[in-house]
């Protein structure tokens, strides 16, 4: 028992380093872009170009860890992604770092995909929801701390990015001297787009949205803070406001879906999401501090909008089709994740930087009117499941630990 508490640590331990790592990264860039003048539409191009990545990931990196191994198959990408945090720093071009972001996306699902078969091999079947709920915090806590880094060093400088590398680096260290077996192969199996939209419509639509809300947030929310004028540590400040606020309020919002219609509870979120991301922009001209407050706010709501999604999904489904549905509800996010950053800069580049938040609150707006229009026209079900919390920005792997698909895990066998 005490072998399995080591290994389950030192994994969760070397994910969150990798976090840190990613999460200083991605903050990194966007100011650094502001600061190199690429351009708001440039910038969301390039920044979008992570979620590609993330994609292509979904598909060339399984077969690479049947044919090579975990162990060496999160190696070689561990390197890869450490000297590609460097090469950000050393080679400062739009191209190179779009083809940079690509890489290191893919990279990075790779990596998710073998932490994420060793948490399964290492969690009894009876633990899976709560070892699932600690890892969902450890990734939303490790990027929320990873923001911070930016304060070390002129951003100008290596020393930031060579800061993050080493985090980045240290992330092989706890997987690499794991003593646990190897994970079984992993595989990509989904339930069809088409199939997906006509059994739980709204499960797809809020999933593409909550990409595109999210992947700008991420890419988008560095150079925004940057360009309102906030210093450093006023750009981390903000983004991890936002992240704690989705970390801390997905459970009490989530278990108020579990007894009501959570079609109601989403269209709600939405409009809470639209009014903090409006109240945010007034904060913008009139009161800077209070935007850490809004944001904080914001983050809670838009964070939520992925697990309500699958949870409604879900409810729509049996046991059997869980697993393979949030696989498909996972691509649809990475593919809004992908556009949204790009969509948002073009508007950032006409508009300026505060219509990032107008961005926002027009994606949940749009996704909150669906979520009515669906109440219209299907009656409510009860909910089948419990809520639990999602992460958009992990691999299809970690589904397996998903309590939701336990029973069926158990039906199957070893």
């Amino acid at each position: 028992m005490l072998k399995v508490i080591v290994s389950l640590f030192s994994l969760l331990f070397g994910i969150g380093l990798l976090l840190i790592g990613m999460g200083s990264l991605g903050t990194l860039l966007g100011v650094r872009a502001g600061i190199e003048r690429f351009g708001p539409a440039l910038t969301g191009v390039v920044m979008a170009a992570y979620f590609l990545g993330f994609i292509v990931g979904n598909y060339a990196c399984p077969p690479l860890i049947r044919r090579v191994g975990h162990i060496r198959a999160f190696a070689a990408m561990a390197a890869i992604v450490t000297a590609v945090a460097l090469t950000h720093a050393l080679v400062v071009s739009p191209i190179a770092w779009f083809a940079l972001r690509v890489v290191n996306g893919a990279c990075m699902m790779g990596l998710y995909m073998v932490v994420e078969s060793w948490l399964n091999v290492i969690t009894p079947n009876e633990r899976r929801g709560r070892v699932f709920a600690v890892y969902m915090a450890t990734t939303l806590l490790a990027m929320a701390a990873g923001q911070y880094l930016i304060l070390v060093g002129e951003i100008t400088s290596l020393t930031p990015f060579a800061l993050t590398a080493v985090f980045l680096a240290l992330a092989l260290v706890p997987v690499a001297l794991t003593r646990i077996g190897q994970p079984a192969p992993v595989e990509v199996q989904r339930l069809s787009v088409h199939s997906l939209f006509t059994t739980a419509p709204l499960g797809a639509v809020g999933a593409l949205f909550a990409g595109l809300a999210t992947g700008a947030f991420w890419g988008m929310g560095p150079l925004f803070a940057h360009r309102i004028g906030l210093a450093p540590a006023g750009v981390a400040l903000f983004m991890s406001a936002a992240i704690l606020g989705g970390a801390l309020l997905q459970w009490p919002i989530g278990r108020l879906s579990d007894n009501s219609d959570r079609r109601r509870v989403l269209a709600v979120v939405c409009l809470g999401a639209v009014v903090a991301a409006l109240t945010s922009y007034g904060f913008v001209l009139t009161i800077p501090e209070a935007l850490y407050v809004s944001a904080f706010v914001y983050g809670g709501f838009a964070f939520t909008v992925y697990s309500l999604s699958v949870a409604h999904t879900n409810d729509h489904l049996g046991k059997e089709q869980v697993l393979e549905a949030t696989r498909t509800l996972l691509l649809l996010h990475g593919i809004g994740a992908a556009i949204g950053p790009a969509l948002a800069g073009i508007l950032m580049g006409l508009l300026g930087p505060g219509s990032l938040l107008v961005y926002f609150a027009v994606v949940q707006a749009l996704l909150g009117g669906y979520a009515v229009l669906r109440m219209r026209v299907r009656l409510p079900i009860i909910p089948a499941e419990p809520f639990t919390p999602m992460a958009g920005e992990t691999s299809q792997v970690v589904l397996e630990m998903d309590p939701r698909v336990e029973e069926t895990m158990a039906e199957e066998g070893p």
